[in-house]
């Protein structure tokens, strides 16, 4: 019998479609510093709410963000985990650790 590969490449590549534009890495580093307003990504992205929706809808199937309804705004967070694992694992807070692999995240431009 094969042994059980522990990379699971079906998750892996979600993850990994999930983080494949531009806009999606933003809102991640965005979210990095905690978390944030629909109305705060809309602003920081630039872009149509509606876009911005459907970004986040993307990373929260991903199991990457979640959001909590507080009064009229849904606030976004990432997922308990995506930082704290590698915080526990001696690495920075610019980069996620997504099982399969480890994203850093350069640091972001002041200005």
């Amino acid at each position: 019998m094969p042994k059980k590969d522990p990379l699971d490449p079906q998750r892996c590549a979600v993850l990994l479609a999930a983080l494949a534009a531009t806009e999606r890495l933003k809102v991640v580093r965005f979210l990095v510093d905690g978390p944030r307003t629909v109305t705060e990504i809309v602003a920081m992205l630039g872009i149509p709410a509606v876009n911005v929706s459907h970004h986040l809808t993307v990373l929260k199937h991903a199991h990457l963000l979640e959001g909590e309804k507080r009064g009229r705004f849904v606030w976004y967070s990432l997922c308990p985990g995506i930082l704290e694992e590698a915080v526990a694992a001696g690495v920075s807070t610019d980069s996620l650790n997504l099982g399969c692999c480890r994203l850093e995240l350069p640091p972001q431009a002041q200005g």
